[in-house]
């Protein structure tokens, strides 16, 4: 399994979510993660803006992935929204993003944190994947295709 997988209850993601910009994705998430695992949304929130304020999450061809350290989580939670219709974000190429997995991880997580923030990347590399999780139907589909998705082996 993935690290994202791991990390990623099905519960946690949602598609066709009705958020017309950066701040109403984030308060989604929010409200998501105070939902479903008791963590404020204030917190949550804050702590995507607070990161958010170093530079865009937005990774371009129609993908962020926003998150933050969370003081008292015990281990890295994630989320995936898929906006109804895309959202401007300061990509680098400019595109709105539609697909955003959301991270958070516990405020002394750095090695763990890099680790799994380097796989979602390698993840939405994949063109062919990254288009699938842009157009599946419905939430079971985005979550079965992160579950099947597999890293590629390092030769170390």
């Amino acid at each position: 399994m993935n690290r994202l997988a791991a990390i990623l209850p099905a519960a946690n993601v949602l598609v066709g979510v009705e958020a017309t910009s950066k701040k109403r994705a984030f308060e989604h998430a929010g409200l998501l993660f105070e939902n479903q695992h008791s963590i404020a949304r204030a917190t949550v929130t804050d702590n995507l803006f607070a990161r958010e304020r170093l530079g865009s999450t937005g990774l371009g061809h129609g993908v962020a992935v926003p998150h933050g350290r969370v003081k008292g989580l015990k281990n890295p939670l994630a989320a995936v929204l898929r906006v109804e219709n895309p959202i401007p974000f300061d990509a680098p190429d400019d595109e709105p993003v539609s697909l955003l997995i959301f991270l958070l991880v516990p405020e002394a997580a750095t090695q763990r944190h890099l680790e799994i923030l380097s796989e979602i990347a390698e993840l939405l590399s994949d063109r062919e994947l990254r288009e699938k999780l842009k157009a599946s139907p419905d939430a079971a589909e985005v979550h079965r295709l992160i579950e099947g998705w597999e890293p590629l082996k390092s030769v170390a």
